[in-house]
This record gives structure tokens, sequence and C-alpha cells, in this order.
């Protein structure tokens, strides 16, 4: 065990990890020349294109150094902060970790957070000073960022670069040295730690694990802990750029396990395996549960392929934890679910994911949260409304209380200014303001959990150029003055388009919606109507121009009387076409609302 090293690579997105990974790889010989590529370890199409990290992934490399054979567990995590739940698991994995930092842009708000996240864990950190061959590099600068961050020694910071492979040597070498093997008893009973799962479609689930103590042996009789379900464990092996299956892997190692288990929902991430017969005492502390930040309808274009939809879900669960969702319908769209995301980009790749390896088709609604109504006959009825065509008319309507958090921000003191008037923006109400050093401010606010959801996340990396990190928890419900504004479209309601916003900022989002519905629906053959309405009260309307043939072009000169006739009967042809016309909305209407200020 004393050979082991478990490490993780931590750093902001675009700071070059999943390269330096590549690197790692071929110089170890983990890889031959054939089969290298770029981004070796991003396999799926979406990760390629992109240029971003979504799941984490894990493998094994084999390295001589003075005399004796080391085993390296490289655990690769992604670096944008949707994902950031990914990376707590691989971190609670491993006994150190490599902070990368670009040369070019230097430490920036995941870094910040990711580094916080190993240092609770008690991680070794290995700085590594990336891209110091690119022309923009501004390595001493940058190395001072870092001593002043992590406390070392400029001597401690290793200077490397992804694309030529300079400095690989000694990050080698440097977690051979540095990094602390595992410590575990191989004698005790069985412990280990599901760090991830990958769904296969010939073996079931593949469940990614670390050995804390004990040993796991294959045909071992073995519990899940959080699920108390027993299997057998059919193989097990380690993780090399193909799956190497093994008699047994000891404590300090990872590797991972197949059960022949079908069903997602039986596989915990963050779960204990131990031995059926001779169970554990001590459970492993267990990953906080993921926080949603974003609610949104998912419903497929076709009603039928609902079973199919909730299928396709179910196993993008197992590869993405973090994705919660529950069933509903809609008038509009027939049946579905309300998930829970992250953030915007994790809703963006949900979709993709769902359209690119599921072959559905889904449409999105505009995200929102639960809020409780109160009507006048019954006053103290709670009434749940989880959409906004719930709402019961403003007329019979007594009030409705909105979920309020307890925002956390904490940022950079040269952005203050905006981030507060974000907040404010967002009704949000200042309750402290705490300088954590000179440089890092801690800001507390009581705010609407509606007013997150739209794109508040996004905005605020904006503002404060990447450097805030935020945290909320729920402090109960409010009161508030809130609307349902509802989107008709040639005078048919939309449900799946309409919002309940507060009463004050009802007015510019209605016209604001128009505005972005107008450019996204195609024109048809007749003149569409696109109103927003409060109850019976239109507040904004946008029209739709029709198609137009021009039925005069044969009508040389003559008199005006004839080519009035001629549109004149267009227009009867038009008015009839409207009638039974009905208006396609493209999928990006569905989604442009959440970004109405880009």
């Amino acid at each position: 065990m004393k050979n082991i090293r478990n490490f993780c690579i931590i750093a902001h997105i675009d700071h070059g990890k999943s390269t330096l990974a590549d690197r790692l790889l071929s110089f170890t010989g983990t890889t031959t020349a054939r089969e290298e590529q770029a981004q070796l370890l991003d396999n799926m199409d979406l990760e390629r294109e992109r240029g971003i990290t979504i799941k984490s992934h894990a493998i094994q490399m084999d390295y001589p150094y003075e005399g004796e054979k080391y085993i390296l567990n490289l655990i690769d995590t992604p670096g944008h902060v949707d994902f950031s739940y990914e990376v707590s698991r691989s971190i609670a994995a491993c006994e150190g970790a490599l902070l990368i930092v670009d040369a070019a842009q230097s430490i920036q708000a995941q870094t910040i957070s990711n580094l916080y996240l190993a240092l609770e864990n008690d991680l070794e950190i290995i700085p590594v000073l990336n891209k110091v061959d690119l022309p923009g590099a501004n390595p001493e600068e940058v190395t001072d960022d870092i001593v002043d961050l992590l406390g070392c020694d400029a001597e401690d910071v290793i200077h490397a670069s992804g694309k030529t492979g300079f400095g690989v040597e000694n990050i080698l070498k440097a977690i051979i040295e540095k990094v602390p093997a595992p410590n575990g008893d191989v004698n005790a009973p069985l412990q280990a730690l599901i760090f991830d799962s990958v769904y296969n479609s010939y073996r079931g689930v593949e469940t990614y694990f670390r050995v804390m103590n004990g040993e796991i042996k294959k045909g071992q009789r073995i519990k899940f802990v959080a699920t108390d379900n027993e299997y057998n464990a059919d193989e097990v092996g380690t993780l090399k750029l193909t799956q190497v299956p093994k008699q047994s892997i000891k404590a300090g190692d990872v590797g991972y396990l197949i059960t022949g288990v079908k069903a997602a929902s039986e596989i915990k991430v963050g779960d204990t395996i131990t031995d059926a017969i001779n169970p554990t005492q001590n459970i492993i502390e267990g990953f906080e549960d993921v926080k949603p930040m974003v609610f949104a309808g998912i419903y497929p274009v076709d009603t039928e392929d609902y079973e199919e939809l909730r299928n396709s879900m179910e196993k993008l669960q197992l590869n993405d934890a973090s994705l919660v969702f529950v069933p509903e319908s809609s008038a509009a769209l027939g049946f579905g679910f309300r998930c829970g995301f992250l953030g915007m980009l994790h809703l963006e790749i949900i979709q993709e994911r769902l359209e690119r390896e599921f072959d559905m088709t889904v449409i999105t609604t505009v995200p929102n949260v639960s809020y409780h109504a109160f009507t006048n006959k019954q006053p103290n009825d709670i009434l749940l409304v989880n959409n906004p065509s719930d709402l019961p008319e403003p007329s019979k309507l007594n009030r409705v209380e909105e979920p309020f958090i307890k925002a956390t921000i904490i940022t950079k003191s040269d952005f203050v200014g905006p981030v507060m008037s974000l907040c404010i923006e967002k009704r949000g109400q200042v309750t402290n303001q705490t300088y954590l050093t000179p440089e890092r401010v801690e800001l507390m606010f009581d705010m609407p959990l509606a007013e997150i959801v739209f794109d508040f996340y996004d905005r605020l990396k904006t503002v404060s150029k990447g450097y805030a990190s935020f945290d909320y928890h729920p402090i109960g419900l409010k009161a508030s003055k809130l609307v349902k504004v509802d989107i008709l479209l040639n005078g048919t309601s939309v449900d799946a388009l309409s919002a309940l916003i507060h009463a004050d900022n009802a007015y510019t989002i209605g016209k604001k919606m128009c505005e972005k519905l107008r450019q996204l629906i195609p024109r048809q053959q007749f003149d569409i109507p696109i109103q927003a309405a409060i109850g019976a009260k239109i507040i904004s309307r946008e029209t739709v121009k029709a198609l137009r043939k021009d039925v005069t072009a044969k009508c040389y000169g003559g008199d005006i009387s004839r080519k009035r006739k001629l549109l004149e009967k267009q227009k009867k042809g038009k008015k009839r076409m409207r009638q039974v016309g009905n208006v396609e909305i493209p999928q990006q209407a569905f989604m442009a609302v959440l970004k109405l200020n880009d």
C-alpha cells in the first residue's frame, strides 16, 4: 500500500487539466503512441466538441521511480462551476491534488472554490503552473499569486506545459514524494466509497470505488449500506485505459465493480460498500445532497414517448447523480418531468445528452420554483403551485407565499458594488458584509429563490469576472405580491411559457418576452399576435408579420379598384387561415425566455 498514490487534478475551466492528464498518461507509458489523442479521458463527443470535461474520469498508471514500482490513480475532474458536485466526490477518494493554474490567466474563482474543497478534505496540494510556454504567460507574477493563496514557497510551484510535456517528470516526482500513501487496514472489514458510476448497456451499472479498509474479492457477497441491498461482486478490477479484471482489490486502491445491477436508483454515489457477512461499523461520511439551482420542465415532443423519456432520464441520472426529477403534466405539452439542475450549462448539457445518447427530442419550459397559494374561500388551506398554470384566478386569490433563501456570496473586494446592485435588482436584501481578508468579502443576502433560478448564477459570474462563489440555504416562505404573466400566441394561451413574476417587474419582463418571441417564431401565411397578459389585461403586444405574396404583380397598370379587389380576396383567405392555422413554437423560444438580458 505504501507504493499507491491517489490524486486528482483541480483547476478552473480551460486551464489545461485534460491536456496535462494526456501528458502524464503518455509519459508513464499507460498509453501507446497509437492510442493517443487529445483529451483522451474525455470520452463523450459533447466534451470534445465544447472542450470541457463534464464527467470525472479515473485511470491507473504504473511508474517506476528510484528502483520501486508505484501505482498512481488519477481522477480527472471537471472545471466548470456547474459540475462542482463531481469534483467533491473525486476529492473524497484522494489523498493529494494537483492544483493547476494557467500562467496566462492566473487564479480564478473555480480554482479557489475547488482548493477550499480539497483543503477541507485535508488533501496535500501540489501547485502546478501550466502553459508557461505561451507568449502571453506571466510566470513570475502568477507564481506570486499562488504563493499568496497557498502560503507555500515559490520553489514548490512546478512549471509545466501540457502541450509540450515540459515539467511532467517533476510533477510525477512531486506526486510520489509529497502525496501521502493511503492508510487503511487490509485485515479490517471491507469499507469502500462509491465515487462514480457509469451505465453500460451490456453489463448494467459499473460502480467506481475507492477501498478505505479491507479488500474486495471477486465473487464476494457485498452490501450497499444506504440502500441495504446485497449483491455478488461478479467482476472487480482496476481502471487502465481499458478495464483490467483482478481477483481482489485491497485497501488504498481504486477500482471498478460490476454486480449486474440494472436499475439506476439502486446505486447511490457517496454510499459505502461493505461485506454482507461481516459488515463494517464505520460508515464513510457521505457527500452532502446535491442542491439544484434551476428547476424546469422537460417534455417529450411526442406524448407517446413519455415512458421512453423516463427510462432515458433514469439512465442519465446514473451517469449524472446531480440530476433530480419528478413527473408533472402541462396542458400545452402533455406529460413530462419537473427537473432540478445545477445551472444553465447543466440544463443545456442534459438536454443535449438526451438528444444525442437516447435520441429523445425534448422541450424545456421556463424554470421556476414551488409556491404556496391561499384563496379567499379557504384562507388557511395551502394550495401548492408547482406550475404557473395551477395558480387560481387573481379575483379568488388571497395571497401567494414564495420560498426565500439566505444567500452567501464570497467575492473579491473590487466587485462588491456590482454584486450588490445585482442582488438588489433581484429583490435581495443585504443582511451582512464581512471582510475575510483585505481582498475577499463575504456578503449575505435574503432573497427570493425564484430570482436565482433564471440567470442569476450566470450574471453573478459575469459581474464578478468569475471571482464569486455562491451558496444558499432555504429560510422559509414569505408573502409576496406575485402575478401570473401569460403569453398568448394567436389568442391562445401557451401554459409552458407562463411565469409567476413579482408585480413590479411584470410589465418589463412581459415586454421583453414578447420582443424575444417575435424574433424567434417563424413567419406564417398570416399575422401572429404575441401578447403578454396578467389575467384579462394585456400588458404588451408584438406582431409577427405574415409572409405576403404579391398578388398584384400580374396586374400591370389598370384601375386601382382591380388591385383592391385582389388584395381584399387575399385578406379573406388570410383571415380564414388564421382561424384554422396553429403556430409552431420552436424549441429555442422556450430557452430564450431564460436569456432575456442577453
